[in-house]
């Protein structure tokens, strides 16, 4: 399904479920830090009922099945939807295509509502009072985010470059390691009751960072098929001339914990 949203890349269109293959393949790299950030908060374990928004290929949930929680799961792409399925086969985790803005569980039915790499696609106006309905008392909203940090890794800077040359408009670009940025709306209901930014390296093959950018909104969510590719021939090139076989990226991770007031 085609998103257009003029706060995002001008309004150019992008469909994540364009990019499906490549997203499984290539976009679950979150280390272990990541998932033991959230266990250190105690959220998304066993006896807690979880909603995970904007799922894509289920990325968060499967990562996190092992501790126990109930997921439930939804993207407004089925494609995505249909990825994580394959991915999480054999795991009882019950996935939904429905924008954020439909979702519609009955009040106190999560404890936890997850938003991994999307809460900025949402009109929050429309689900922050979704959100403190379908959570119990004390429920948490927790926003997810991880970035690769284009002015401090060579690598990084180069590829995101290329990406604009193809996509001049995309508003990706640029990353600083920073907080997540919570809209005023949630201050009505729910207080900031967390949150932490810290820097990760992430490892990558030429092949795997090729198509963990291949992946992106920038480029196969939202160019031509005819475009991804010449970016794809242009960006192996690069590559073979700035990178080793292996190495690693800088990234940061950000969370925010929001608790229902």
């Amino acid at each position: 399904m085609k998103i257009i949203n003029q706060d995002i890349d001008s309004g150019k269109p992008f469909d994540w479920g364009k990019t499906s293959s490549d997203y499984a393949k290539f976009r679950d790299i979150y280390p272990q830090e990541f998932y033991q950030m959230i266990v250190g908060r105690k959220l998304c374990l066993e006896g807690q009922s979880v909603l995970d928004i904007g799922t894509g290929t289920g990325v968060l949930p499967r990562n996190m099945y092992q501790y126990g929680a109930e997921w439930t799961a939804a993207d407004i792409s089925e494609n995505q939807i249909k990825q994580a399925k394959i991915l999480s086969k054999g795991m009882d985790i019950d996935y939904y295509v429905v924008s954020t803005e439909d979702i519609s569980f009955s009040d106190n039915s999560f404890d936890v509502i997850t938003a991994c790499q999307c809460f900025w696609y949402f009109n929050h106006e429309t689900v922050m009072p979704k959100f403190y309905h379908m959570l119990r008392p004390g429920g948490r909203i927790l926003v997810l985010y991880m970035a690769w940090l284009p002015f401090e890794d060579k690598i990084a800077g180069a590829s995101e470059k290329l990406v604009l040359k193809y996509n001049p408009n995309w508003s990706g670009a640029g990353e600083t390691k920073h907080p997540i940025d919570i809209p005023d709306c949630y201050k009505e209901n729910f207080s900031l009751v967390y949150h932490e930014e810290f820097t990760v390296r992430i490892p990558f093959t030429r092949e795997s960072w090729n198509g963990r950018m291949k992946a992106c909104r920038g480029i196969g969510a939202s160019l031509t098929g005819k475009e991804v590719s010449a970016w794809e021939q242009e960006h192996r090139t690069l590559l073979g001339q700035i990178a080793p076989d292996e190495f690693d990226i800088l990234h940061y991770v950000a969370i925010a914990e929001l608790k229902k007031d």
